[in-house]
């Protein structure tokens, strides 16, 4: 009797043991910050934003200042993910023989944006972009990297990576872009995401051009990263002085990002001064923004 006593209270220590460090484990859990992650479709983006704004699905008919737009979706899943922090943004796009073009490789370039490569074949169409996404969406949900995915696309194919990663408890956000006709996002697709959103022509207008001539006569070519550092600066000062320093002083927190109307107005006077475009010029639009926050950060 005395040894079973023995045994109960070995056994009923051992359950507080255990439970103790269910609670710390717990306890710890609750301190991690979630995590979230975008994930962009870069055929689909393509597609119906310049269908969208510049009427036409073809690329080479229209620009598209994918580090803006990038910054602007940053700045929107900020907002949407209070309490999480960003892992990355994912950009799948075609190239012929996964090499890379100069567009994705500025793109690539990008702080937190990785680039993937699916093949594009003879008809410029996109291979093996789908099951990139669900390799990516499932295998960061399986090792609880990710709480949340916004994931911009439309494919019917991106059920299966939907269906992935919420079997590993993560959370997909459907991002979509606004259809002059119809509906540009397959059905099965907008069942299966935990929620959806659409982006409107006002939210693209500002990284969707036509091409067309050049908005600025260039006559003394192109400036230097150190000259447009300056103007990023510059224009700093202005700001402060007439928008007032408490209105800056909400910008901070943000760094290294700047809200995506914030960073458009400064984008669009950095040309004026200029004389001088900076779209599609991102070496030169990282300069300008590392002289503004240079300037913003000595004040405060």
């Amino acid at each position: 009797m005395e040894a079973m006593n023995d045994d109960l209270a070995a056994l009923s220590a051992r359950i507080d043991r255990t439970n103790e460090l269910l609670q710390r484990m717990l306890a710890e859990v609750a301190k991690t910050p979630s995590t979230h992650a975008i994930f962009v479709d870069a055929g689909y983006l393509y597609a119906a934003a310049g269908r969208l704004v510049a009427g036409t699905e073809d690329r080479r008919a229209f620009d598209l200042d994918a580090e803006g737009l990038i910054d602007a979706l940053i700045d929107t899943a900020r907002t949407i993910f209070a309490d999480s922090r960003l892992l990355r943004v994912y950009w799948y796009d075609g190239a012929r023989r996964r090499i890379h073009t100069a567009e994705q490789q500025s793109i690539a370039e990008l702080p937190d944006v990785k680039v993937r490569l699916g093949n594009l074949n003879s008809n410029n169409q996109q291979k093996g972009v789908d099951s990139l996404i669900r390799s990516d969406l499932e295998s960061l949900a399986r090792h609880r990297a990710i709480s949340d995915a916004a994931l911009l696309g439309g494919d019917e194919d991106l059920v299966s990576a939907v269906e992935a990663a919420q079997g590993y408890g993560a959370r997909v956000h459907l991002w979509g872009i606004e259809a002059p006709e119809g509906r540009n996002q397959a059905e099965p697709l907008l069942w299966e995401v935990d929620s959806q959103r659409t982006f409107d022509l006002d939210f693209f207008k500002p990284y969707v051009s036509r091409r067309a001539a050049p908005a600025y006569e260039t006559t003394t070519g192109r400036p230097t990263r150190e000259d447009v550092r300056f103007v990023g600066a510059q224009i700093a000062a202005k700001w402060l002085a007439a928008r007032g320093r408490d209105t800056l002083v909400e910008l901070l927190p943000g760094h290294p990002y700047l809200p995506g109307s914030v960073d458009q107005d400064l984008l669009v006077e950095a040309e004026g001064l200029l004389q001088y475009s900076l779209r599609g010029q991102a070496d030169l639009r990282r300069a300008l923004r590392d002289g503004f926050w240079d300037h913003l950060q000595t004040q405060y």
